[in-house]
């Protein structure tokens, strides 16, 4: 009784924490507002240390490699495993919409998305999603991909530096290992932040779930509640067995706490590195494919995706059924789950670059705007947490096997 009270502790806070900060946004209303600089601080805090986090984790990762054969065939199966994941989670989801159809026409603006309107997307601005002119400006987490690559970089640097690199590569294990323990201090005060950030979350955007997108809501969020309990389980079988099922959903409630109550990937790198230890995913591949997959892996993104543009084709009057438009649909999918980055509402771009494949006009801008910030907490709760079920699934085709875990 003991153990398991000691294994839990933290979770039980962390989801009283959430408990009450929930109910202080019913009960408090906009007053709940006062609060938010609290929940700000402990993201701000987490947002700052992500970043040498992924670096360290990525790098010194790829360092410890013995021949590039395995890493050649780690990258191999993730890549195989992230796109095959997405496409899932879009059929899923263009089924869901088949079968309940959007009808109505949405015609709905905000502020937010008519400042939006308009905007091309430009070389520059594919140019700075894979690199920075400076190198301070790798430290900034909107520029999250260019960091995962330049750590890429530094970790094969390493590996041919051979013996003059083994100085650097300690070094870089030894900053993996230190970030790691700053993530544990800031997670402290997690029942708190997250408490704060929830209440002012239920207050100010609980209602605005209902009306006239709650149709759409409805399904994505059935649809992304079924790719989560069922679907992930069903991928946790494949990586384990029944043992797999029990290590993934024993170890994944913290990581989709943290999914939930920060609205982003890259937040929650932290939790499911800490959660891939325990189902049983090697450190080689967790520290690869999990800060690889915050920022290029998001099932959420995919079926975010679809509802926006399944709700925009009815908008103008198309049907969404084609081979032709399903097929575009599948490939802008899995583009906009790599370009999205794993931040609140960042998907902007994405919808940018859909309402551009298909030729629709400005005006497809905003609900696809609307639709994508009130998906954002459960599309993240996909997107963070599907790294890990994912990475079991690399791990077992990589491995063979499941590494074996003391309490199993």
């Amino acid at each position: 009784m003991a153990h398991w009270i000691k294994n839990y502790t933290g979770m039980i806070w962390l989801i009283t924490g959430i408990v009450v900060g929930s109910i202080a946004g019913i009960v408090l209303g906009k007053s709940a507002e006062v609060i938010k600089p609290i929940g700000d601080i402990f993201l701000n805090l987490l947002f700052v240390a992500v970043i040498p986090l992924v670096f360290f984790a990525i790098s010194s990762a790829i360092a410890n490699l013995h021949g590039a054969q395995k890493l050649s065939r780690i990258m191999g199966i993730m890549t195989a495993v992230f796109v095959g994941t997405v496409i899932v989670a879009a059929i899923i989801t263009i089924i869901a919409m088949w079968m309940f159809p959007v009808h109505q026409t949405i015609v709905s603006a905000t502020d937010a998305a008519s400042q939006v309107v308009g905007k091309k997307l430009s070389g520059d601005d594919i140019t700075q999603l894979f690199t920075t002119s400076e190198f301070f400006q790798l430290l900034s987490r909107k520029n999250m991909l260019a960091l995962i690559i330049f750590a890429i970089l530094v970790g094969f640097g390493t590996l041919r530096a051979g013996e003059k690199g083994l100085v650097f590569a300690k070094a870089l294990n030894s900053g993996n290992e230190v970030f790691k323990n700053v993530f544990v201090i800031i997670m402290k005060p997690a029942p708190i932040g997250l408490g704060a950030y929830f209440a002012y979350q239920v207050a100010v955007f609980g209602p605005s779930l209902f009306g006239t997108y709650a149709h759409t809501l409805g399904v994505g969020y059935g649809v992304s509640i079924f790719i989560y309990a069922i679907i992930y389980s069903v991928y946790a079988f494949i990586a384990g067995g029944v043992k797999g099922i029990k290590r993934y959903w024993e170890n994944n409630i913290i990581p989709s706490a943290t999914a939930i109550g920060t609205c982003s990937s890259i937040a929650t790198i932290p939790a499911n590195l800490d959660a891939a230890k325990k189902m049983g995913i090697t450190d080689v591949i967790a520290g690869i494919t999990i800060p690889l997959g915050g920022t290029l892996h998001k099932d959420g993104s995919s079926v975010s995706s679809i509802l926006k543009m399944a709700v925009v084709f009815a908008m103008f009057g198309k049907g969404f059924d084609s081979p032709g438009v399903i097929l575009i649909a599948l490939g802008m999918t899995i583009l906009v789950s790599i370009v999205e980055g794993g931040i609140p509402n960042g998907g902007y771009v994405g919808e940018l670059l859909f309402i551009s494949a298909y030729g629709f006009p400005p005006e497809a801008l905003p609900p696809a705007i609307i639709i994508g910030t009130l998906i954002d907490p459960i599309a993240t709760l996909l997107n963070a947490t599907g790294d890990t079920v994912a990475a079991m699934m690399i791990n077992r085709f990589a491995e063979g096997k499941l590494v074996d875990v003391a309490d199993d």
